[in-house]
């Protein structure tokens, strides 16, 4: 099988092309050029879209003796990633980023050039388990490793597309994968693993978005529309936020007060107690279905964040959106957040959650 391996420089994406070559697949390696200019995104070990990135899969390429290149998928991104986080911002949601990238760039952008060259498949290094059955089909399960697990941020590819991804990773854990590399020689057997948004260099979310957004101030209002402070731009602030609110009125109880919700249109941030936080039922759009959508009411498990814990619920489509009725309250969740839905350990579909109530 001829394999496209998207190779980030880092110790995950080396072992599972190591892992391809040692069961004799015929493979290339291609790193993602996301930026114009590699030193606007982040540098040192804690990205995966750096110039020393690049430089670190091509050092892993030549000990494989396997093909390497670099595509340039800068404009690409831009557009798919970067201006869809500061629009969603604009409009007072809360994106994820890694998530968008795999959908629009990795298993789409790559995965449509690849197929178009040639390639069989595209494999990462993705913690993921793939299991192939006899009809044909595909479905998506939680990796090995449960503390690695990546199958959150994979929640939106569709069937045709999982028919095309090869997850070498899915059976081991994290030691195992470091022990490997280093048996091969790898020099990021021991890099770090990847931090933060790739795209913004210094880790200041705030700073970079107020680059692109309005910074005009605005009221901190509680449920009642009390005015309690002023805020530096709606852009600084997601919902379940406790820190950084400065606020010039104490709660009658004393408790620490929660952003409750971002009303960009007025410039406003309602914020209240934790307890005013919680949300039983989750409203998604741009539903994706890893399969044929299920029909009807089921039971499963949902999961609104990349490292979240599942939480038991009732889940059903509609109207070619996503119903989510949650059995416990959730606390903290955010439109624009992608909700995963689960039957036990398989991924099921997923959605971007437009509100929650």
């Amino acid at each position: 099988m001829r394999v496209l391996v998207a190779m980030s420089g880092g110790v995950d994406s080396a072992v599972a092309a190591a892992r391809l070559v040692a069961d004799g697949h015929d493979v290339t390696g291609v790193h993602l050029a996301l930026s114009k200019n590699p030193a606007s995104y982040r540098s040192g070990a804690r990205g995966c879209c750096s110039l020393e990135d690049s430089h670190d899969a091509r050092r892993v390429a030549d000990k494989l003796d396997v093909p390497f290149y670099v595509w340039d998928f800068a404009e690409e991104f831009r557009e798919a990633v970067v201006d869809d986080f500061i629009a969603e911002y604009r409009a007072g949601r809360t994106p994820n980023p890694c998530l968008r990238c795999n959908e629009k760039i990795k298993f789409a952008a790559v995965l449509d050039r690849g197929l178009a060259l040639g390639f069989d498949a595209v494999a990462t290094g993705h913690y993921a388990d793939l299991r192939r059955h006899d009809d044909g089909s595909v479905t998506l399960h939680r990796a090995a490793d449960a503390a690695k697990d990546q199958s959150y941020v994979l929640g939106m590819l569709t069937q045709d597309q999982l028919r095309r991804c090869v997850f070498p990773l899915f059976d081991v854990e994290k030691p195992v994968v470091r022990a490997e590399a280093q048996a091969l020689g790898f020099g990021v057997a021991k890099k770090p693993d990847s931090h933060d948004i790739c795209f913004i260099a210094d880790g200041d979310t705030q700073g970079f978005l107020a680059r692109y957004l309005d910074d005009a101030p605005g009221p901190i209002v509680d449920d009642g529309g009390e005015v309690l402070g002023e805020h530096r731009g709606t852009h600084r602030y997601t919902v379940g936020q406790r820190k950084g609110l400065d606020l010039r009125v104490p709660a009658p109880t004393g408790e620490p007060r929660y952003v409750l919700r971002i009303e960009p249109a007025s410039r406003t941030v309602v914020v209240g107690a934790r307890d005013d936080l919680a949300v039983t039922e989750l409203t998604g759009i741009r539903t994706t279905w890893t399969d044929a959508p299920v029909q009807g009411p089921w039971r499963g498990q949902a999961q609104y964040r990349a490292h979240g814990t599942p939480q038991d619920a009732t889940i059903e489509a509609v109207d070619g959106g996503l119903r989510v009725s949650l059995d416990e309250p959730a606390h903290g969740v955010a439109p624009g957040q992608t909700v995963v839905v689960y039957d036990g350990d398989r991924v099921v579909g997923s959605a971007v959650i437009a509100e929650a109530r």
